[in-house]
Parts: structure tokens; C-alpha cells; sequence
């Protein structure tokens, strides 16, 4: 069986979301009803490659962590606390002895990504180009000076990187979900002051990153209005737990907000 762990990026301010995020994580805002770090949760629990993962945690900690007591994610769901941000190849870092040795997937969950996560996984473990040692997932934008975008070789390695870039580079955007081999980590781990996986680490291993396109959703919900619109891109609504947790949950004033924000009428012309 593939082995992964999976390290869930959940720390951030959110500060494009203010004044939603003045007192509510950006990763637990709410998308169909479902607090969105628990779309992630879902996704990776019931896959068996994934023996652990791990989120971490600083911004409204507290608040994270009365989700993640959840009984539905106890015996999986484990927590690294940042008293202050790490940056993405930071944390990794930081938290070498958990991660030395093994396969990783790192995704930053304050994205909403929905996919075949078992054909991404396996197109790593079976079919990725050889002499490759991390796959990028990949989704076309049509905003890609927000974007980092990847100029690929014809077998979908990623030969340039380009970090919000306001020249045309193409529309194949990196989508910030990657599955590493432990090279990766052992590389981050041995590197002083790294603590930017997009400028620091991509750089790197240019040549040797493969690509997998994302053809379903993957939506930056940084804004009022993406997440508004986040709200009318699943298809079918997905399982919600009627948990203590969910219950409190849709009784906060922006669990209303969102829902009324994302489908208010639009005014007629």
C-alpha cells in the first residue's frame, strides 16, 4: 500500500476575508454549510494511503482546534501549533522528526480543491515522468497574474516557474497541493533560513516536478466575493455531520452572512 501523510496548511489570517475573519478562521468559513477545512478532512480520511495527517494551526487556534475535537477526526487528525507563521517550507521544517523518511502531501486547505484525489495519488506513485520527485497539481485560471504559473516540457515537467507575474506566461496555474518524496523534506529540512515553498523550494527542482491537472474545482476563497461563489459550485451536496460542533456552528452570525452573501439576488439590469 502507498503510504502518504498528509500536512494541511490552516494558520492564515485570511486578511482579504476581514471583517469575516476578524473572529472566524478562514479555513473553517463556510461552503454549502460545510466548513471548509472539513471538505479537506473528508477528501484524504477516506482514502487508506494516508496513515496520518497533520494541520497546522495559529490564527484563532482555539477555534480550529474545538473543530478538529470533533469525534470524526480524533483518531486521524493531528495538530502543530505555530506561535508565530512558519511559511509553507517552514513548517516543514520545524516539523522534520514527524515527517523525515516519508511520503507528503501538502496542500494549503484554506483553498477549496475538489478532485479525484486516488487518480492524483496515482499518477505519482505509477505514472509520473522518472526522475521526478514531487508532482504539482495544476488547474487553468483565468486570472493568472494572481497566480503562480508553470511553463511545462512536453511530458508536463515543470521546466519555469513564474510567481504572480504580471507578464503573460500562460494560464496553467500551480494550484498549491503537492505530493512529495522525502527528498523534499530532507532538501527543506537541511537548508537554512527556507521558509517559502513557492519561491524558495519550486526554484529548486525545476526539471524535476511533475505536473496533474485539476479538472474539477480549485477556487482561492480569499475574497468576499469567491466565496460568495464558491457557495453554487458543488454539484451535490455533500454529507454534513449533525454534530455539537455543526450545530453551534449554524448558529453564528457568519454562517448567515456567507450563506445570505453568497446567494443574494443579483439586482435587475
Amino acid at each position: 500500500m502507498t503510504e502518504i501523510t498528509g500536512l494541511l496548511l490552516a494558520a492564515g489570517y485570511g486578511t482579504r476575508l476581514r471583517p469575516w475573519t476578524n473572529s472566524w478562521p478562514k479555513c473553517l468559513m463556510p461552503i454549502q454549510g460545510k466548513a471548509l477545512l472539513e471538505y479537506w478532512l473528508d477528501s484524504l480520511q477516506g482514502l487508506a494511503s494516508f496513515t496520518e495527517i497533520y494541520v497546522n494551526t495559529h490564527y484563532l487556534a482555539e477555534k480550529v482546534n474545538s473543530f478538529l475535537d470533533r469525534a470524526s477526526f480524533q483518531n486521524t487528525v493531528k495538530r502543530l501549533h505555530e506561535k508565530k507563521l512558519l511559511g509553507t517550507a517552514g513548517t516543514i521544517k520545524k516539523n522534520h522528526e514527524f515527517l523525515r523518511n516519508k511520503r507528503v502531501l501538502l496542500a494549503h486547505a484554506d483553498n477549496l480543491c475538489i478532485c479525484d484525489f486516488r487518480d492524483f495519488i496515482d499518477f505519482h506513485f505509477n505514472r509520473r515522468p522518472p526522475d521526478t520527485v514531487m508532482t504539482m497539481m495544476t488547474f487553468q485560471t483565468s486570472h493568472p497574474q494572481n497566480c503562480g504559473i508553470v511553463d511545462c516540457r512536453q511530458d508536463g515537467v515543470v521546466q519555469q516557474f513564474y510567481e504572480k507575474s504580471s507578464e503573460a506566461h500562460g494560464n496553467t496555474a500551480n494550484a498549491a497541493v503537492y505530493l512529495l518524496e522525502p527528498e523534499i523534506i530532507d532538501w527543506i529540512h537541511s537548508k537554512q533560513g527556507v521558509s517559502d515553498f513557492s519561491t524558495e523550494v519550486i526554484p529548486k527542482f525545476l526539471n524535476r516536478i511533475a505536473t496533474w491537472n485539476n479538472h474539477d474545482i480549485l477556487l482561492d476563497i480569499g475574497s468576499q466575493e469567491a466565496l460568495s461563489a464558491a457557495q453554487n459550485l458543488i454539484g451535490d451536496p455533500w454529507p454534513i455531520i449533525a454534530d455539537d460542533w455543526q450545530k453551534a456552528f449554524e448558529t453564528l452570525p457568519i454562517y448567515g452572512e456567507v450563506k445570505w452573501h453568497g446567494h443574494r439576488k443579483q439586482p435587475q439590469p
